[in-house]
């Protein structure tokens, strides 16, 4: 199965977030699946870094937008690099083309992610798939927004949203969302 996995761009090699990105990648390499990722730098370079380590299939979903922007290529560990060429485009083919997603922590771009899947699960654009928040930044933020402007969000919609506080948990819970 493809597992899309949104996260920021920033953490580096030596630090931890990025070592427990890495780690998430093993995961789920091991459990046979490939592994979408943004291509580039920070969690999106972990993650694809501990799949590919792993044995799994890594596809790096790039954007020349980003690339004129930000001159950087594809992180080393990406198997198939799919360029497409606006980050609209990329943001809906990273969703589009997975049948669960999780997210790591992130930026405004992270934001951006799960906020657009979050909405296309709602509106029925996209088949029902898990959508998985991994940390505890993710509840706050989200409950936050609940707190101020959940009279615009149904109950039924928040559903959609899964929450857990570490990649295993993460791991776990999408392996016995697949099977029921």
């Amino acid at each position: 199965m493809r597992v899309t996995v949104f996260g920021g761009a920033m953490p580096r090699p030596e630090e931890a977030v990025y070592q427990a990105a890495m780690m998430l990648g093993q995961l789920l390499a091991k459990d046979g699946h490939t592994v979408l990722t943004g291509g580039y730098s920070g969690t999106m370079e972990a993650v694809s870094r501990g799949a590919a380590e792993a044995g799994g299939h890594v596809i790096g979903v790039t954007c020349a937008e980003i690339e004129r922007w930000r001159q950087e290529a594809a992180n080393p560990w990406v198997k198939e690099e799919w360029c497409i060429q606006t980050l609209q485009e990329r943001l809906i083919t990273l969703i589009d083309r997975c049948e669960a997603a999780l997210a790591l922590p992130g930026g405004v771009g992270t934001l951006l992610e799960v906020c657009m899947m979050w909405n296309r699960l709602i509106i029925k654009a996209i088949p029902p798939r898990p959508l998985i928040l991994i940390g505890p930044g993710w509840k706050t933020t989200l409950q936050s927004f609940l707190d101020e402007q959940g009279q615009y969000v149904l109950e039924a919609d928040r559903r959609w949203l899964t929450f857990v506080d570490t990649n295993e948990e993460a791991a776990a819970k999408l392996h016995r969302k697949l099977i029921l």
